[in-house]
């Protein structure tokens, strides 16, 4: 029995004293101080911080200004909106702007003004720059690096100096031969054919010295690689040029201004100490190279719109030195980072003038300890160092690679380990989320979950980081999507990519399977369950952000996928589209004599995800005010799960296939009648332990299977699933030592073997159980957009004695820990964030409806 201790209140967690009243985390259109944004929609969004309870704004005033003249002032404005806050004027383009926040709140308390920063994009009609480079005026040649440089002396004193960049290709630039910015791999993978990129950089301070050397270099990147797979000479797809376009905008003292842009005028040389970088090939860095100066060639302009970042960009995020070096069985010299990581290495080598050395990169090593690449497919993932003679420091960055080993070839010698470190590289954006567990095998694949999220978020999210592929694959950014925000902010990255998914999507309303598109529409356009990223990113972008205005940028969109599947089925069945993929990678059995396999119909697959968007396109319509859609959507939605019924449910309410993955749709969906659903998910379970409680989904089933048994009192199965240290199942691969989730449910056999082929150990699918982890487990979960309101609905099991995770929201950080003897929590405490209201469900099994504040409830057991 429980005896409740104090009413359930065991103690008040932080004392109301002070009860200061702060701002914090200014964002100008999501970013933090950022340069060079449209200026067209600007919003301003901000953090309440207080340790007074049940605080929430009541009034905020915006102040603008340019050149520290205002030009808007919004006075007080009564409202409890944080998120999003539209500028009330016009903005000027090429210019520099602050904005300046003070807060009201319930209590009578006002904050201090707290001040950001943010300049806007150059006007699209005031591009001058030409575009300079090379053409190699054949798409089965990647083209080679070049260089590009101009010297220039200004011609008085300079007040502001704004550099507007981008390229085809991938860029850097220098002035006076410090790199200008921390930026890496810009200006960024989009839909190239429609759209590039650029970014601005304040160069005030580096032109303001005199007499000043602007270079650049132009690597081939995302745009002339070569991606995907099959033959080098059919990868090329977006050009067989290198280009560079450059324009930077002067003011002097006194107002006279100046512009400097890329033309004839300019050097460029198609020879230099980066002789070759490739993404899957690798990086040659020659330093006895010499340039061969000549004037720049002037490249035709490209259809192209040229449009200002609206994301993150990808950034240095640590370094790291290697665990240890060894020979392996074979002879090899190899590095230990102890972690599988994305980025790059720096390597300092003291040798002879021409002297080799090559840096082979690697995930494992196979079952005798040799270094193993076969996984790398085609990509040959090589670094080559030709020495100087001296003293040489290498930084192959105009590439990255997927690696926790690396294998030293052509050094003379004992490998130094202290002469090796691994950059790691991603998208720029901020960690938010934190989980913590009893389990230290549980916390080793949270581990897991956020390296391979951070290594497969370069820019757009790909499913792979390594071998021959890195694409953006819409199944797997959708799955993952939600254990995404919770771990990082997510927000500005993927409205860049869904930007490069409206640009792809076709005529007939098809979503390519990868996204930016490198097929050009040859590929299929019509694979439910990744084409669905359409309608389900979106909306869980709206419910984890809160701002409508990604369902009004994405709705055509939304709208246009979903009546392509309508228009496809037959008397609103979709089995009339082949699907190519259905639950990839689900559980199989070689040789399977007695059908343990766990095949689920691709059809059944595709019925319960067109009902997912068909339900999502009707709920945004109702949101967007467009009345007359949502009553049509809500319309079909009733036919499409009839059909679905008629089709593939019997009478008893057996769901056709009879697989985990048959139930856990059904029941995600709302696939079933309500009389028929706990029946379907007592089969999920008894299907669970008919296969010894491991997992049998693949890619489409296996982000919801928790959280369907947790909806329907089945979290100790739950457990059981996610415990389970025998393949299939998320512990195997951490017991055979992972630092990130693989691509395949046995990737590694268990007598160390590989499996051959296809397989990737960094392959963030399967760590869409994080989700569950924070929202069933813990038990955070949005009761409306942004997390404005929400519950604290912790599930208990599987022997831990406390969870803990937390996360920024848009409001602020919510944090959540509970204690259990067993499977009853003892205590719980939560943090709530200023401006929100949370549900919370307490020990004594009362639930209390909290403001903002930090509490404490736990209870005695007998």
């Amino acid at each position: 029995m429980r005896r409740l201790l104090s009413l359930a209140l065991l103690l008040a967690i932080c004392l109301e004293a002070g009860a200061q009243l702060n701002v914090t985390t200014l964002r100008t259109s999501g970013l933090e101080n950022p340069q060079g944004i449209d200026p067209a929609g600007v919003n301003l969004s901000w953090i309440l911080e207080t340790d007074k309870r049940a605080t929430f704004q009541q009034a905020y005033e915006l102040t603008l200004k340019k050149g520290g003249r205002t030009v808007w002032r919004s006075g007080k404005v009564e409202s409890d909106n944080s998120v999003r806050v539209p500028v009330g004027v016009p903005l000027e383009y090429a210019s520099p702007y602050t904005w300046t926040v003070r807060v009201w709140d319930n209590h009578g308390q006002v904050s201090k003004p707290v001040t950001a920063s943010f300049s806007t994009a150059l006007s699209p009609d005031a591009w001058k720059a030409s575009w300079i480079g090379t053409d190699t005026g054949d798409r089965k040649i990647c083209p080679s690096p070049v260089y590009f440089r101009k010297t220039f002396r200004p011609s008085g004193n300079i007040k502001r100096a704004v550099a507007y960049v981008t390229s085809r290709g991938i860029y850097e630039f220098s002035i006076n031969g410090s790199r200008v910015g921390a930026d890496y791999f810009t200006p960024g993978w989009t839909t190239y054919q429609k759209t590039i990129q650029y970014q601005a950089y304040d160069v005030t301070a580096p032109l303001k010295r005199g007499t000043s050397l602007i270079e650049a270099l132009v690597c081939p990147g995302w745009y002339g690689s070569g991606m995907g797979w099959g033959a080098p000479k059919d990868r090329q797809r977006y050009g067989s040029d290198l280009a560079l376009l450059m324009q930077i905008e002067i003011e002097y003292a006194g107002g006279r201004k100046e512009t400097l842009v890329t033309g004839p005028d300019w050097q460029m040389s198609r020879k230099g100490p980066v002789a070759d970088a490739t993404f899957y090939d690798g990086e040659t860095i020659d330093l006895t190279a010499a340039y061969s100066w000549e004037p720049a060639t002037v490249l035709p302009s490209t259809a192209a719109s040229l449009v200002p970042s609206i994301a993150e960009p990808v950034r240095i995020r640590q370094v790291i030195n290697p665990m240890r070096s060894f020979v392996t069985p074979k002879g090899e010299k190899v590095l230990d980072f102890g972690q599988n990581l994305v980025g790059w290495e720096k390597v300092r080598i003291k040798g002879r003038k021409g002297q080799v050395v090559k840096v082979s990169h690697a995930e494992v090593l196979d079952k005798e300890g040799n270094f193993y690449t076969k996984n790398m497919r085609a990509a040959k993932v090589t670094s080559t160092f030709v020495l100087s003679g001296g003293t040489d420091v290498f930084e192959p960055s105009q590439t990255f690679y997927g690696f926790r080993y690396l294998k030293v070839d052509g050094l003379e010698g004992e490998l130094n380990p202290s002469d090796f470190c691994a950059v790691v590289a991603d998208s720029g954006f901020e960690t938010v989320g934190r989980f913590e567990s009893s389990n230290p095998l549980i916390n080793q694949l949270q581990s897991n979950i956020f390296w391979g999220f951070r290594g497969n978020f370069v820019d757009i999210p790909t499913d792979c980081p390594q071998r021959d592929e890195r694409l953006g694959w819409t199944g797997d950014a959708e799955i993952f999507f939600r254990t995404a925000t919770f771990n990082g902010n997510v927000d500005n990255f993927f409205r860049k990519w869904l930007r490069s998914l409206r640009e792809e999507q076709n005529e007939r309303g098809g979503i390519p399977a990868v996204i930016p598109d490198i097929f050009f529409g040859t590929n299929v356009d019509h694979a439910c369950g990744w084409a669905d990223c359409a309608t389900i990113v979106p909306w869980q972008h709206y419910m984890a952000y809160g701002d409508v205005t990604v369902l009004r940028d994405q709705y055509r969109s939304m709208k246009a996928w979903v009546d392509f599947m309508l228009r496809s089925s037959d008397d609103y069945l979709l089995n009339t589209l082949n699907q190519p993929f259905g639950d990839w990678l689900f559980w199989s059995q070689d040789n399977d004599r007695s059908g343990r396999s766990a095949v689920t119909s691709k059809a059944l697959c595709a019925q319960c995800f067109m009902a997912g968007s068909v339900e999502i396109v009707a709920k945004s319509a109702a949101i967007l005010g467009y009345k007359d859609d949502a009553a049509f959507y809500d319309s079909e939605l009733t036919k499409i799960k009839k059909a679905f019924m008629d089709e593939y449910v019997t009478p008893n309410g057996l769901v056709s296939s009879d697989t985990q993955t048959a139930y856990v749709l059904a029941l995600y969906f709302g696939m079933l009648p309500e009389h028929l659903r706990q029946q379907a998910a007592g089969r999920l379970a008894a299907n669970v332990k008919e296969y010894g409680n491991h997992i049998t989904t693949g890619f489409l089933g296996t982000p919801h299977i928790c959280e369907v048994l947790s909806e329907y009192g089945y979290s100790d199965v739950a457990y059981k699933l996610l415990l389970q240290e025998t393949c299939p199942s998320w512990i195997y691969p951490v017991k055979l030592g992972a630092t990130t989730i693989w691509e395949r449910w046995n990737s590694i056999n268990p007598d160390g073997s590989i499996v051959g082929g296809m397989n990737s150990f960094n392959h963030y699918s399967y760590g869409s159980i994080g989700d569950w982890l924070y929202r069933y487990a813990v038990g955070i979960r949005e009761t409306s957009p942004g997390f404005r309101t929400f519950e604290v609905d912790p599930h208990p099991g599987g022997g831990f004695k406390y969870m803990e995770a937390s996360t920024r929201t848009p409001y602020g950080k919510i944090r959540v820990r509970w204690e259990a003897d067993g499977n009853v929590i003892r205590s719980i405490v939560v943090s709530i964030p200023a401006g929100t209201t949370a549900s919370v469900h307490c020990p004594d099994g009362e639930v209390r409806v909290l403001g903002s504040g930090n509490y404490g409830f736990g209870v005695e057991l007998e």
